[in-house]
């Protein structure tokens, strides 16, 4: 997946995407079906802040920018969790130890993601799974160091 599938997406999910010049830190934001994402970033960070953003219209409610607030933060981390799963699923990991793509800078360029995404999904998976997850009861996926083990019978 990248950028464009992503774009394709949304729309198809009636979410508008555009890109303005956003100001200060902010990279992307969500409200009512509209995602603004800041045109001065690369394709895979839009890529990033776009599936975070669609992961606010899927998984958040209401206005959450006070992240002084621990439901608001909750639901960021919703958000960025569906986002991490929805871009980088274990298949497409393994899909990239198939095709001998190995380092994270080779996998997030594969991915069409930042390395930053990259690893932040994987803290994620580490949190949820552990050090190792079982993919299609014929691979592990190994969190750290990043890694799959293909299992022969």
């Amino acid at each position: 997946m990248n950028y464009e599938t992503l774009l394709i997406a949304a729309h198809a999910n009636s979410i508008d995407v555009y890109e303005v010049d956003l100001k200060g830190r902010i990279k992307g934001l969500y409200k009512d079906g509209i995602v603004w994402i800041s045109k001065g970033m690369s394709t895979n960070e839009k890529h990033c802040v776009l599936a975070e953003e669609i992961g606010h219209h899927e998984t958040s409610v209401g206005e959450i920018l006070d992240q002084s607030d621990l439901r608001n933060r909750k639901q960021e981390l919703q958000a960025k969790q569906w986002a991490y799963f929805s871009v980088i699923p274990l298949s497409v990991i393994v899909q990239a130890y198939q095709l001998h793509i190995k380092g994270r800078h080779d996998i997030a360029d594969y991915l069409n993601v930042t390395e930053a995404f990259l690893q932040a999904a994987i803290d994620r998976y580490k949190e949820k799974y552990g050090l190792l997850a079982v993919y299609d009861d014929r691979y592990i996926v190994c969190f750290d160091p990043l890694g799959v083990i293909e299992i022969f019978e």
